[in-house]
């Protein structure tokens, strides 16, 4: 008899439970969302691996979020006939990441390195803790960790739910804006059509973001706040020059293995791009990196195509304008000889 009633009791909880998932997962579709994926450590560990392909069937980009945002990879793969490999992480320095490629032995391939001046040359730890996590996850991760994520990712791609970012309850919590307390900052919520990602790790704007002015101020408001609230001295003095050092013997490792690299400043635009070309002097980085590698650079600035682009929220493109970016960028490697295949 209690057999049978723990029977009853498991499948009303059962039959219960998964309608308030189908629910929940079509209020959602109803209101727009679409299947996005964790852009987290574990996506990033499943890529990591494509570093290593030869040098005619892929390029390697890391960077921060503009070239999640700015490399159209279909229009990439679909020009050049080569894979794009996407290993750049959001709000993260790639500093981290050149010295972990430049480490790796098997790695001989070509490089694309996207500069964005404040997160690249900073000295605030929290811009280098997501690089941190996601190289030691790929060392350390186990058989039983690839099985569960590979679970995971299966589950990501049919249902809205499961994006953390959007839906997970810390950060339906976060909407609700509490007022900060003394001493206690809590990390603001994006719009939920800011970034959507592919499994490909490329990172758009949605239409429900790009449609919306109330978003897009929101975003805006967003970056003031982070770019005020960084109150971590300018790098600058020995400091910089140590970290030229830096990118110069990263460099050095991998062209002496036979790889190639170009380093990338992909477009801003507004009081964010007027910020970055004051305080970010472009003799004293930008240019300075290309004559201590004694390397090839893309600026968007050089290029009449390109430096009057207006990023929706001052520092990332729209998915329409990415595919041109990304034309304009093969454009430019074609003209060093980046690619082994013809560009058609």
């Amino acid at each position: 008899m209690k057999t049978n009633y723990f029977f009853k009791a498991g499948m009303l909880a059962t039959i219960l439970a998964s309608s308030l998932v189908f629910y929940w997962e079509g209020y959602l579709r109803s209101n727009g969302y679409e299947v996005t994926y964790n852009d987290d450590k574990a996506l990033w560990s499943l890529h990591r691996p494509d570093a290593s392909l030869p040098m005619d069937e892929a390029t390697v980009f890391i960077g921060s979020s503009r070239i999640k945002f700015d490399l159209d990879i279909p229009t990439w793969e679909k020009l050049t006939g080569e894979r794009a490999v996407q290993l750049a992480i959001v709000g993260t320095s790639p500093r981290l990441l050149l010295q972990d490629l430049a480490a790796d032995e098997t790695f001989k391939g070509k490089l694309i390195v996207d500069v964005t001046e404040p997160l690249f040359f900073s000295q605030n730890p929290f811009f280098h803790k997501s690089a941190q996590e996601a190289i030691a996850y790929y060392k350390k991760q186990t058989p039983t960790d690839k099985i569960s994520n590979q679970v995971h990712l299966a589950l990501e791609s049919k249902f809205v739910f499961l994006e953390e970012r959007r839906f997970s309850v810390n950060t339906l919590l976060n909407d609700l804006e509490i007022p900060n307390r003394p001493g206690v900052f809590s990390f603001p919520s994006f719009p939920k059509g800011f970034e959507w990602t592919t499994y490909d790790r490329q990172t758009y704007m949605s239409e429900m973001f790009l449609s919306d002015s109330n978003d897009i101020k929101r975003q805006t408001e967003i970056w003031s706040m982070l770019i005020a609230g960084d109150k971590t001295p300018l790098l600058d003095g020995d400091a910089l020059q140590e970290v030229f050092f830096e990118i110069k013997s990263a460099v050095e490792k991998i062209q002496n293995r036979g790889g190639k690299l170009v380093f990338v400043r992909t477009p801003s635009s507004g009081p964010m791009g007027e910020g970055e070309r004051i305080v970010f002097s472009r003799e004293k980085y930008w240019n300075a990196i290309l004559r201590v590698t004694d390397s090839e650079g893309i600026h968007f600035d050089d290029y009449p195509e390109t430096r009057d682009l207006i990023c929706p929220e001052w520092s990332h493109l729209s998915p329409a304008q990415a595919i041109g970016y990304t034309q304009h960028l093969v454009n430019r490697l074609s003209e060093i000889n980046w690619f082994t295949n013809p560009i058609t």
